[in-house]
């Protein structure tokens, strides 16, 4: 398979190590300090850019007819709109915001506890990520997920980052920077006498990076607008069980 790489950061590098080691070949790199190839050598682009140059990065690739697996956060709030482009250019688009099979299957976890501690509103649900002092957004786009899973599971209606007064209808997410940290999240359900906790903690960046390239092989030759779960298999009835 030809990749493209759309950002040659920390990242960016430990896909290339992990796509070389599954027989792929890198044909391109688009970066700011490193411009290697085009794009249109690419069977498939993987993203992992910083979150301003996200949007014209997904575009350009999608415009040629090349699917993009994206997992970099922070411009989410025009996910919609690129979806809808991949859409009309007749390609394909996946998005994450964490590619580790593990932390997907966290997702399911976190989804299943929250449907179970819904009849019992004294338990007080609160979030924790920390990452290292180089990620450029808050929280973190694996964060957001948790506390969507948990938000259409129960009566929270949204989430709130460094929140200082707690509030039955708002899911604080406490954010840390700190050192080299991969990534670790916590969700939290404490009760007067007890606490229930989940939590996943990331050892280094092979498993991000080994999930996107399997998600860049599975979306070759597909069309659409997909995410983790379908690359997982993880349907709904599945994350009900």
């Amino acid at each position: 398979m030809k990749i493209a790489l759309l950002g040659y950061g920390r990242m960016g590098k430990a896909i290339a190590d992990i796509a070389k080691e599954r027989g792929h070949e890198i044909v391109a790199i688009v970066d700011p300090d490193t411009q290697e190839g085009t794009l249109t050598q690419a069977q498939v682009a993987i993203n992992f850019s910083v979150p301003d140059a996200a949007v014209a990065n997904i575009k350009s690739a999608l415009k040629m007819g090349v699917p993009v697996v994206c997992g970099t956060t922070g411009w989410l709030d025009q996910r919609a709109e690129v979806e809808a482009y991949c859409k009309t250019q007749n390609s394909a688009f996946l998005y994450a915001s964490n590619f580790s099979i593990g932390v997907n299957l966290f997702f399911s976890l976190n989804q299943k506890l929250a449907q179970l501690m819904q009849p019992h509103p004294d338990y007080i649900a609160k979030m924790e990520e920390i990452h290292h002092i180089h990620k450029l957004d808050a929280p973190s786009g694996t964060a957001i997920t948790l506390a969507e899973g948990v938000i259409e599971n129960s009566p929270y209606q949204k989430w709130v980052l460094e929140v200082n007064q707690e509030s039955n209808r708002q899911l604080p997410i406490h954010s840390i920077r700190e050192g080299e940290v991969p990534g670790t999240h916590s969700v939290h359900f404490q009760g007067a006498n007890d606490l229930i906790s989940i939590r996943h903690e990331a050892f280094n960046r092979k498993g991000f990076a080994l999930g996107a390239v399997v998600a860049a092989e599975w979306i070759v030759g597909k069309k659409g607008v997909f995410g983790m779960n379908d690359v997982l298999n993880l349907s709904e009835e599945e994350k009900e069980i």
